[in-house]
Formats: C-alpha cells, sequence, structure tokens
C-alpha cells in the first residue's frame, strides 16, 4: 500500500537490502531439494511483480492506482492470508500459495502456470526481504482440527452465531456485502475496501472452502477490518465447534459448485402456463439459473478497473407468445443511496482519474442487456461493447432511478437511442439484502419491426453491461460480459412420445416372434429324434 501506518517502519528500498539478503541466498524452503534464491527472486520479481507492488514492494507500482484493494504493500511485512496467528508473518507455504494462485477478488493473478516452480520460490525469497521482520524468523502455523460433518442442525447453529458474532453489521443479512458498516469500511491505508459477498466464496481471499473459512476466522485478514476469532474462542464465548458451524453456514450460502459452471447457452425452457408476473414469482424457483462473469470495462476511455458486479444470474422462459427473462445480481445499495456517498468520495480520492475525473455524485444503477439488430448465418456479432456503427445491436436499457426500462439501439457504449415506439417490452425491479433482480417480459415476434424477433429452436447472441451507481460507476464506467447464446426451447413432438412406445411394442413384438420360432424348431428337433 502507499499509506505509512505511523509504527516507525521505514519504507526500504530492494536495492539497498539486495546485498545484505543475497548474502543468505538459500531461506528456509517449503519443499525437500528446493533451494531459494533471492538474487534469481529479484529478475522474477522485477519483470513481473513491480508493476503493481513497486521497485520497493511498497505497493506503489505503476498500476497500483487503477486497483481497490491496492496491491500488498511487502515493506510492512503485513499479510492477510496466513496460516499463522493474528498479526504474525506468513510462513514460505503462505507467501508461496499466494503467489501460485493468486488472490480472488483482487487484481492478483496466479502464477503457477506462467513461471516455473522455481521461479516462484526464489520470488518468494525476494519477497521476504522488503520487510525486516523476516530476518531470522519462524513462523509457526496454527493447528486448526478438523471440520465436524455438515448438519442441518449444525448449519442452524452456524446461523445463529453468525448473528451473535454480527458478522451481519459488515457482510449483510443475506452475506452480500451490504451490511450496515459496509459502505463506511476502510484498511489500514485508509483504502476503501468491501465486505466480502458471502454468496460467491470462489471470490474469497485465500479460498472458499470451509477449512478456508475457519482459517480467517482463527487468523483474521492483517490489515482489514476482517478481525481474528481465535479470542472469542479462548473467552470460550463460543467453542472451536461452533466456529466451525459458523464457516459452515457461510460456505451454504454460494452455490453448491464454486466456482460455478459457465455455460455458452442460456437456456429458456418453454412452459405452457403463464410466465412470471415479476422476479419474486415462485415459477422462477424452478427455473434453471445460469452465471456469466463479468469484468470491468478497461478498454474505452474511461475506463473502470473496480467494478462492484462480478457476475450476474440468468434465468429464461417462454411460452410460445412471450419471453421473460430475469437478471439478478449483487450489489450493496439501491443507487443513489446516502448511506454509500462516504463510500463514493473514498472511491472517488483512491482510484486514478488519469481518464477523468471519477463523480462524487451518486448515478442510478444501470442494466443493459445487448442482442444483434437482426440475426446473421455465420457467427458474426456486434462489438461486445455495444455494438458498432457497422453493426449496431439492439438493447433493453434498464435504470434504478427513476425505476424505467427502455428498448432501442446502440452504436457502441454510451449510445444508446431509445424507440421512439417500442414493441411492448415490460420490466419489474426488486432489490433487497444487497440484490438485484430484475425481470424483462417481451412478446417473441415485436410489434416494432425495427426490434429483435426471438424465434424458438434458434440460438440467439446476448451481451450484458452493468454499472453501479454508489460506485462512481457511470457512462462507460462498469462491468461487461462477453457474448453468450439464449437458446428459446422448441415444443416437443407428439412424434417424441409415441416413437418410443412404438418402438418399444416393436422390439416385444419381435422378441415374442422369435421365441415362438425357437421353441417350434425345439419340438421339430425333439420328434424327429
Amino acid at each position: 500500500m502507499t499509506r505509512p501506518t505511523g509504527i516507525g517502519l521505514p519504507t526500504l528500498c530492494a536495492k539497498r537490502w539486495t546485498g545484505l539478503w543475497v548474502a543468505v541466498l538459500v531461506l528456509t524452503p517449503f519443499a525437500a531439494g528446493v533451494a531459494q534464491d533471492a538474487e534469481r527472486g529479484k529478475v522474477v520479481y522485477d519483470q513481473w511483480c513491480a508493476g503493481c507492488h513497486g521497485d520497493d514492494g511498497a505497493g506503489t507500482g505503476e498500476a497500483a492506482a487503477f486497483m481497490l484493494p491496492r496491491p500488498r504493500d511487502f515493506t510492512r511485512g503485513d499479510y492477510q492470508i496466513r496460516t499463522t496467528a493474528s498479526g504474525e508473518l506468513p510462513t514460505d507455504r503462505d507467501i508461496r500459495r499466494m503467489v501460485d494462485e493468486g488472490m480472488p477478488g483482487t487484481a492478483m493473478p496466479g502464477w503457477a502456470s506462467r513461471l516455473s516452480s522455481q521461479e516462484r520460490s526464489d520470488v518468494v525469497a525476494y519477497i521476504k526481504t522488503f520487510s525486516r521482520f523476516f530476518d531470522g524468523a519462524s513462523p509457526t502455523a496454527v493447528n486448526f482440527g478438523s471440520a465436524p460433518r455438515v448438519t442441518d442442525e449444525g448449519l442452524a447453529e452456524g446461523a445463529r452465531v453468525f448473528q451473535e458474532l454480527e458478522c451481519f453489521k459488515c457482510h449483510g443479512e443475506g452475506g452480500r456485502g451490504d451490511g450496515q458498516s459496509a459502505p463506511t469500511l476502510t484498511d489500514d491505508w485508509d483504502f476503501p475496501i468491501r465486505a466480502a459477498d458471502l454468496t460467491e466464496p470462489w471470490t474469497f481471499n485465500g479460498g472458499g472452502t470451509v477449512e478456508e473459512i475457519y482459517r480467517r476466522f482463527r487468523t483474521g485478514l492483517n490489515g482489514t477490518p476482517m478481525p481474528s476469532y481465535s479470542d472469542v474462542l479462548e473467552s470460550e464465548i463460543v467453542t472451536e465447534e461452533q466456529l466451525w458451524r459458523v464457516a459452515q453456514y457461510v460456505r451454504s450460502l454460494g452455490p453448491e459448485q464454486s466456482p460455478p459452471r459457465i455455460r455458452e447457452v442460456v437456456r429458456a425452457e418453454r412452459v405452457e402456463e403463464s410466465l412470471p408476473a415479476g422476479p419474486a414469482d415462485s415459477v422462477w424457483e424452478a427455473a434453471e439459473r445460469f452465471y456469466l462473469p463479468m469484468v470491468g470495462q478497461i478498454i474505452l476511455k474511461p475506463r473502470w478497473f473496480a467494478p462492484t458486479v462480478e457476475g450476474i444470474w440468468v434465468q429464461a422462459l417462454h411460452n410460445g407468445q412471450e419471453l421473460a427473462v430475469k437478471v439478478s445480481w449483487s450489489d450493496g445499495s439501491a443507487s443513489p443511496d446516502p448511506a454509500w456517498q462516504e463510500w463514493l468520495e473514498r472511491v472517488a480520492a483512491s482510484v486514478t482519474d488519469a481518464d477523468g475525473p471519477i463523480p462524487t455524485s451518486q448515478g442510478p444503477d444501470r442494466l443493459l442487456v445487448q442482442f444483434p439488430m437482426e440475426l446473421s448465418e455465420g457467427m458474426e456479432r456486434p462489438y461486445f461493447l455495444g455494438g458498432s456503427t457497422r453493426r449496431p445491436v439492439y438493447a433493453w436499457s434498464w435504470s434504478s432511478n427513476p425505476d424505467r426500462v427502455e428498448e432501442g439501439s446502440a452504436t457502441g457504449l454510451g449510445t444508446f437511442v431509445p424507440f421512439a415506439g417500442g414493441s411492448g417490452l415490460t420490466h419489474a425491479a426488486q432489490f433487497g439484502q444487497g440484490q438485484w433482480q430484475v425481470q424483462f417480459t417481451r412478446s417473441l415476434v415485436p410489434s416494432d419491426t425495427t426490434a429483435l424477433s426471438f424465434e424458438p429452436g434458434n440460438p440467439i447472441p446476448i451481451a450484458f453491461f452493468a454499472s453501479d451507481g454508489s460506485n462512481g460507476e457511470e457512462g462507460l464506467r462498469g462491468a461487461v460480459s462477453a457474448w453468450y447464446q439464449i437458446y428459446l426451447d422448441v415444443p416437443t413432438p407428439a412424434t417424441a412420445y409415441v416413437w418410443p412406445i412404438l418402438t418399444m411394442l416393436l422390439t416385444a413384438g419381435v422378441g415374442i416372434v422369435v421365441v415362438v420360432r425357437a421353441q417350434k424348431r425345439g419340438r421339430q428337433t425333439a420328434q424327429s429324434s
């Protein structure tokens, strides 16, 4: 990070200390036969790490100002993800794991597929040279024990202790990072920091398994508002089993498969009954959910590297006459929200304004659903960032304030032009417990011939753009998806039910004939003998 916290430790220059540390080339290995070499590690660090973490390891590289959360300041020896007690240094294995796997929920990627094992071992050695706290230290991992078997009663107990420990104050009642304290959270460097969305365990720093969540409870996340609960255990406020139950409950808030399987096609099942009346309609409970990842729009200026929306869930149904599409995503606020004004001001002060000033007044939350204006026979699709003049998109544009939807066309993000008449597109939006749910409903064949027709049995490209008005996201700032496809199921023909029956009867008939003939031959053979 870039701001000191007044503990008296000067920022160390890598070049100043390299000579001292290279004298001890072999540091504590984490696997037999793997010797760490800080001098070789410096070469790796300068090439791959300094751009974010800085030449001196203080987290002030050229790219740092674009990121929330900021890159780690190695000079402090202060690490979030550890198997050691709160406030202690990480083990070599801990640092190596972060190098290997990266840090979900941040800009830190995993390097296991790009760097060799030796290079990763060496860079761990070099990272440690930035802090004198590692000199002579021998960090020891905590003994975490093992998790009890998951039961319904155990999950209920975990939910109760979750409330008792007041985890909801940051993470919210539904776990989506919308608690009362969420807008005011900062790290030790006074940068804004989001409470984890507990419904998305694949984004957790340090991993989203029950065991990994429990370790965070025991060790805390140094430098963040997330405390260690080891003292709560020592004080016998909760038991070790109860803390395990909280970890199991937290994990239960997310989908069973983590991360969710990403599929190219969103299926709109055909139903014979009426389509859902709104996003809370119980009909949606039986509809298949499809997860689509979102990333910051970093191609067109002004770019945005710190989006709120990291993924959306899409469901779709049709009845042969109309199509209903439901889009759900996590968002800490229904923007604009006065409680989040402090958050926005901190974001505006923390993220670089190299592409233009970041707004300090909140706008609405927005969602843009994009389709081609017309379908092509090949695989050619419009530009995913709102189309182009050559291939515009047909779009549904929703805004939270005022709550309205328009349909129109665009030749790029920020160029949406509503249709004069419209083709009967309707919507219903609902916000609660840190989640937006928006349902769009439209006739398959539009009354406006300029709008796209939805033909069952024909895959239709679909893409999304979403923005959080409380996070400084307006105009081109927001999150985008790639192109996917939505497929409307065709009615099942009657022959699909008749042919299996006929096939079964025919098979049975053939079998009877074969048996009868075999018996007849057997009798004839017996008589002749």
